[in-house]
C-alpha cells in the first residue's frame, strides 16, 4: 500500500516504471516472437497497458500507450526493425491498437481517480459520521459527571451546617464516582488520540506482568465481583509498554465489571508460549451475541440495549494498544456461558532467579 500511494504521488517513477515494465514485456515476447506471432503481442502489450492504467496518471499512461504502439510497430510488424508497414490489414491493425491502447489506458486512469474521489467521500461521511457519533456521546458522558460534580458540591457549600454526616459522605462518593467516570473518559480520548497520531510509538521496558495486573485488580475493586488472578509465583519480566498493557487490560475488566450481573467472576491468566506473552480474561457473565463479537472493537460501538454509560472506545483502545505491539486480541464466547478475551503479544521475557539478578 505504502508503494502505491509513493508510486501515485511521483510522477517521474510513473514514467520509470511504465516505460521499464513496457520495455521488459517487449523483451520476452521478442524472445518468444516465432511462437506466438506479432498477434498475440499486441494483447500482451494491451494487458501490461491495461494494467499500469491502474497505477499511473493519465498523461504518464497515454505516453506508454504510444511507446507500446511504437515498440510493437518496430520489433514485431513486418518487416521488423522499421517504423513502416507494407501491408493495410497490418496498418489498420496497428492503428486499432494505438487507438484502442490510449483509450483503453485513459478510461480506466479516469475509471480510478473516479473511485479514489468516491473512496475519499466515503472516508469523509464516515468521519464525520463518527465525530458525530462521539459529540454525541460525549455530550452525555462528560455533561452528567459534570452536573453531579457541581450539583453536590453546590449542596455542599450551601447547607454544610445542615448535611449530616453520611449524607456528606454519600455526596463525597457521588463526586469520587463522577470524577472517577470523566477521569476514565478523558483518558481514552487522549489514548485513541495517540493511536492515530503519526508520532506514536512504543516505550519498551522491562515490566513484571503480575504486578501490572494486580494494579489493574486494585484499581476495579469492587463488592459486587470477584477478580481473580491465575499466574505462575515465578516472576516473569516481559519487554513491553508497560502502561499501554496495563490500560488493555484495565478497559477489558472495567468492561466485564459494567456489564456482568453481581456476583461475576472474573479470572485473568497469564502465560507465556512460542515467544509469545498471552493473556486471558474470563467471565462468567451473560456473554456476547456471536454476530457482534468482531463489532465490539470498532469505534464508538455499543451494543444495542445495553445500559447507558461509556463512549465505545474502551475495546477500541484496547485492540489498538495490542496491535501496536504487534499483537492480536480475540473475543469468544465460553460453551460454559460468559466472554474470553486473548491477548498475545510477541515479546522477550527474562526471569529474575536470583538476588543478584534483582
Amino acid at each position: 500500500m505504502e508503494l502505491v500511494k509513493k508510486i501515485e504521488s511521483n510522477r517521474t517513477l510513473q514514467y520509470i516504471i511504465g516505460l521499464g515494465c513496457i520495455f521488459l514485456v517487449s523483451l520476452v515476447c521478442f524472445l518468444f516472437i516465432n511462437i506466438i506471432g506479432y498477434h498475440v503481442v499486441a494483447l500482451i502489450l494491451l494487458l501490461a497497458v491495461s494494467v499500469l492504467a491502474m497505477f499511473l496518471e493519465t498523461f504518464p499512461i497515454v505516453i506508454v500507450a504510444v511507446v507500446s504502439a511504437l515498440i510493437w510497430n518496430f520489433l514485431f510488424i513486418q518487416p521488423r526493425s522499421t517504423f513502416s508497414i507494407t501491408t493495410p490489414e497490418d496498418a489498420l491493425l496497428f492503428l486499432m491498437y494505438f487507438v484502442i491502447a490510449v483509450m483503453n489506458g485513459v478510461f480506466t486512469s479516469r475509471i480510478r481517480k473516479v473511485e479514489a474521489v468516491a473512496r475519499q467521500r466515503k472516508e469523509k461521511e464516515k468521519t464525520l459520521q463518527l465525530y458525530s457519533t462521539m459529540l454525541n456521546s460525549l455530550s452525555h458522558e462528560l455533561k452528567t459527571p459534570i452536573a453531579t460534580i457541581i450539583g453536590a458540591v453546590d449542596t455542599l457549600k450551601m447547607n454544610s451546617g445542615e448535611i449530616s454526616e453520611d449524607s456528606k459522605t454519600e455526596l463525597y462518593s457521588e463526586i469520587d464516582v463522577a470524577g472517577n467516570r470523566l477521569h476514565r473518559q478523558v483518558n481514552n480520548l487522549l489514548s485513541m488520540s495517540r493511536l492515530e497520531s503519526d508520532i506514536f510509538r512504543l516505550q519498551l521496558d522491562w515490566y513484571d506482568i503480575q504486578d501490572i495486573i494486580h494494579t489493574v485488580m486494585l484499581n476495579n475493586l469492587k463488592d459486587t465481583h470477584e477478580i481473580n488472578l491465575l499466574a505462575s509465583e515465578e516472576i516473569s519480566l516481559f519487554r513491553i509498554d508497560g502502561p499501554l498493557i496495563e490500560q488493555v487490560v484495565h478497559n477489558i475488566v472495567h468492561n466485564a465489571l459494567e456489564y456482568t450481573p453481581a456476583g461475576s467472576v472474573i479470572n485473568i491468566s497469564v502465560t507465556f508460549e512460542g515467544g509469545h506473552l498471552i493473556i486471558k480474561i474470563c467471565d462468567n457473565g451473560p456473554g456476547f451475541p456471536e454476530d457482534k463479537l468482531e463489532q465490539v472493537f470498532e469505534k464508538f460501538y455499543r451494543l444495542p440495549k445495553t445500559a447507558t454509560g461509556g463512549t465505545g472506545l474502551g475495546l477500541s483502545i484496547a485492540k489498538g494498544f495490542t496491535k501496536a505491539h504487534n499483537g492480536t486480541i480475540k473475543l469468544e464466547n465460553l460453551p460454559s456461558g460468559g466472554a474470553k478475551f486473548t491477548i498475545t503479544i510477541p515479546a522477550e521475557t527474562s526471569r529474575l532467579t536470583t538476588r543478584h539478578d534483582e
